[in-house]
């Protein structure tokens, strides 16, 4: 792949490897990392940070029993029906789990991929398709899309069953052609009606994705300009040898791991044709993404707002909160509040993101989780959140000062600033620690 854009990132004296960028690199690919982390990342350097993400590396702070605990939680969830038990069980992932940057790939792909359990009724189903996004989310395309498409959630949210042979319905096949491979002004609406006649017959019997072939048209179809008795396999292999779904993928991945205006155009352009190269692999694009030096640019550093998902796993991550830990199904109700309820995104464009996430109410909600996560009982720990102590063990001072520098360098990796001392003066102790963590600057990432 041509490298103009996705040059590796190397330091020198304009992108040095210091604690703003370790902090960036957790924030945006792992959602946050408390004080030790940090460090170890700090002197082992970009390659060795960058590297133990991609692996999923196990850490101090993922429970011997995480794999045994994470499977309980969501077969206690899918046992008893319950879609909040189950968004809990994705929270305690996301606190807890050796593989981060997997938990951001799964929240992308299920914007990706949205799917609403209002309409589909069925946590079992809900699990399965989470687990889909889990097991294929940084392999190739096609594995993700083909499992995807055949899995009895999203079938049943677009209503595949009811088409059959000479009544069609349209709505996966729009939604497949629309979002989830070639994008709009890529397809007409012919090609969208001849794609519902290839997927005819595509169904689900007892929570499990069936071909019914007295079902499906086996006439003659013309989709993208090919004419053939094309079933629902061959349509997905012609959708992704599509140029376009390789820059619909560049532009998901760069939409995730990007601010705003952070990311050129025609890197866009230089990283789909990458992806083309590698058969659509998304572990070499999120590789190529967190290695390069536009990735660890200024100008993409503190530019994205943080998901709510995001804000609420990574505050508790950032600041240390494992024993005692949040209670998940608080964390996943503070998400919902401030706009982001896992399993349930607004429609099938998934949540609009960016910008959408701020409101005067979602920012209120996003203070009082910050103030109930500090102090405790409000977010299911059962005690509060010492400052100074978390000061005193990364090797500073007790004082009012001292608690400052630090969360600052911890939530920023920087120094703190004049302008945010003096907005910060009358605070002290956790009121100070709250106050910080509801400030604009701590909500992007």
């Amino acid at each position: 792949m041509p490298t103009q854009h996705w040059e590796a990132y190397a330091p020198d004296a304009k992108a040095p490897w210091d604690l703003r960028r370790v902090v960036h690199l957790h924030r945006r690919a792992a959602f946050a990392a408390p004080w030790d982390d940090l460090q170890r990342d700090l002197k082992a350097g970009p390659e060795a940070g960058v590297n133990r993400l991609l692996k999923g590396a196990a850490n101090g702070h993922t429970p011997d029993d995480f794999a045994s605990t994470a499977e309980v939680l969501a077969d206690a969830a899918v046992s008893a029906g319950d879609i909040n038990r189950l968004k809990a069980a994705w929270f305690y992932r996301m606190l807890f789990g050796p593989d981060p940057v997997g938990e951001q790939l799964a929240l992308v792909w299920h914007d990706h991929f949205a799917t609403g359990n209002t309409k589909v009724r069925n946590a079992r189903a809900m699990h399965r398709q989470n687990e889909l996004f889990r097991t294929h989310g940084r392999a190739k395309f096609a594995d993700l899309l083909n499992a995807v498409v055949r899995d009895p959630a999203v079938l049943e949210y677009l209503d595949a069953p009811t088409n059959r042979k000479g009544h069609p319905n349209e709505n996966l096949a729009r939604e497949l052609m629309e979002l989830f491979t070639l994008g709009i002004g890529n397809y007409t609406e012919a090609d969208v009606k001849e794609a519902a006649r290839c997927l005819t017959g595509w169904s689900v019997d007892a929570d499990v994705f069936t071909e019914h072939a007295t079902r499906h048209d086996d006439d003659s179809k013309t989709v993208l300009g090919a004419t053939g008795k094309w079933t629902g396999t061959d349509l997905l292999n012609q959708l992704l040898k599509h140029p376009a779904t390789a820059d619909r993928i560049a532009s998901k991945l760069v939409k995730a791991f990007f601010g705003e205006g952070a990311c050129p155009v025609d890197a866009v352009k230089e990283l789909a044709h990458g992806l083309r190269e590698h058969d659509l692999d998304v572990n070499w694009a999120c590789g190529a993404i967190l290695r390069s030096r536009l990735f660890f640019a200024d100008a993409n550093i503190r530019t994205r707002i943080t998901a709510p998902a995001e804000f609420v796993a990574g505050t508790a991550r950032a600041l240390g909160l494992f024993d005692p830990a949040p209670s998940t199904l608080a964390m996943a109700d503070w998400s919902a509040r401030m706009g982001q309820d896992l399993f349930d995104p607004p429609n099938v464009g998934g949540w609009p993101g960016g910008r959408a996430w701020v409101t005067s109410r979602t920012l209120i909600a996003r203070a009082n989780y910050a103030a109930a996560l500090v102090e405790g009982p409000n977010a299911g720990r059962t005690t509060a959140y010492d400052p100074v102590a978390a000061t005193k063990a990364a090797g500073l001072g007790a004082t009012r000062a001292d608690v400052l520098t630090y969360h600052h360098r911890l939530l920023f990796g920087t120094d703190l600033t004049a302008e945010m001392s003096t907005r910060l003066a009358q605070l002290d102790g956790r009121k100070l620690v709250t106050a910080l963590l509801s400030t604009p600057e701590a909500q992007l990432g």
